[in-house]
């Protein structure tokens, strides 16, 4: 099935190649008055997409590839090359106002496939227009607006991956739209999906660990309890300011009753997020930052290691220092670009001692890109973290460095 899978994209883009035209993906269908001003909102319309013709479906995609040499406390196992995923977007305007969207993800070769998004978007006005299919659920920014060629770091922020579920998406319908006047846009988004499951709880991590949820094949066809999982979002941006989003997830996680026999209470999870980004236009410095806060219902028969409450976040500085024609390729960039991350898998203190639960992680990555064109990054990472356990030994510190490129194609 993979094989037939692969077949068939590939020759797709081959097809696409012979007889393509760049439309950008404006011209592809998307709702109206998107505006000038661009939000995470828009990151599923904001792609490159290829077109044969009047052929009707529209085909991009991304990669990413790199390498890397870590070593933790002095102890490493050397070199290594990763192709971290290929991802292939379908689009369609199947009639005037109705578009539809797909993206495919294949990770670490082909041991992972997933469907990202799925989705009709119908237009009945800009500040109306209904998404059902399988849905982005829109908690953070970086969830919105993941592609790799965007980011100017090699690996995906710890807390949008390991607290927020990375680019979680579920089968579900809802609302979009945004207002734009003169300088200022405001956007909003609420969806009904089908939620988490006691994964979140019931891992190999040993902790409380959200993405574990995503490893239930079965919430694209049916709810895990029957109560849906709701995902709010709302945005803001000025033009000369920036974007400010506010965005919330919740619903209940566990399997309380069954065929009418209770035999739990409901257990909500709950993730608060705000993300922000905006560039400093005297010096061109851009600043792009999340931070999340999750609260569960973990069951009081567990262990003090499942915390109930975890937040983290990250922030990116990225300086353009050269802006040139660099080998020929005449809208070069060379940036310089570091990382901020924080982490805490549990938030609390120990009802015995009254002492801090430490399961937490401080990341900083300085790195360089370059990019010849704005849709192709080489990036060259420095990685280094720090990590304690959750009695607060001494930290593990693990540094390394990592080359690398993604790129739309």
């Amino acid at each position: 099935m993979k094989k037939t899978i692969l077949i068939f994209i590939y020759a797709a883009i081959g097809n696409a190649y012979l007889f393509s035209q760049d439309n950008g993906i404006p011209s592809s269908g998307s709702p109206p008055d998107t505006g000038t001003l661009k939000l995470n909102l828009d990151g599923i319309y904001n792609r490159p997409f290829l077109q044969t013709g009047k052929f009707p479906v529209s085909i991009g995609g991304y990669l990413e590839a790199n390498s890397s040499y870590f070593a933790t406390d002095g102890i490493s196992e050397g070199l290594s090359f990763q192709f971290k995923r290929m991802t292939i977007f379908f689009s369609s305007t199947i009639a005037e106002r109705i578009k539809f969207l797909s993206e495919i993800e294949f990770e670490d070769g082909t041991k992972e496939i997933n469907i990202e998004l799925a989705a009709v978007d119908v237009a009945f006005h800009p500040l109306v227009n209904l998404r059902a299919g399988i849905v982005i659920n829109p908690i953070g920014g970086f969830n919105q607006n993941h592609d790799g060629p965007k980011w100017d770091f090699i690996d995906r922020p710890i807390s949008a991956t390991t607290i927020i579920p990375s680019t979680f998406s579920n089968a579900g319908f809802g609302l979009f739209g945004k207002y734009s006047r003169s300088n200022f846009i405001w956007s909003y988004e609420a969806y009904l999906t089908n939620g988490l499951d006691d994964n979140i709880i019931a891992n190999s991590e040993n902790r409380t660990f959200l993405p574990a949820g995503k490893l239930n094949p079965d919430r694209f066809e049916e709810s895990f309890n029957g109560i849906p999982l709701i995902t709010a979002k709302t945005s803001f941006r000025h033009r000369a300011i920036g974007e400010i989003g506010l965005s919330w997830m919740g619903g209940v996680f566990n399997k309380f009753e069954d065929d009418g026999l209770v035999f739990d209470k409901k257990r909500r999870v709950d993730l608060l997020a705000i993300d922000i980004n905006t560039t400093l236009l005297g010096i061109q410095t851009s600043l792009n930052g999340e931070w999340v806060w999750a609260f569960i219902d973990v069951p009081s028969t567990y262990t003090q290691q499942f915390g109930n409450k975890q937040q983290g976040g990250f922030l990116d500085i990225v300086q353009p220092i050269l802006h040139d024609e660099i080998f020929g390729w005449k809208q070069s960039v060379i940036n310089l670009a570091v990382r901020f991350e924080y982490v805490d898998y549990n938030v609390g203190t120990f009802k015995e001692t009254g002492g801090d639960i430490a399961d937490e992680i401080f990341a900083v990555v300085p790195g360089v890109s370059f990019r010849p064109t704005q849709q192709t990054v080489f990036r060259a990472n420095y990685r280094y973290h720090s990590q304690k356990d959750i009695l607060g030994n001494p930290s593990a510190h693990t540094a390394g460095f990592q080359f690398g490129f993604s790129t739309y194609f």
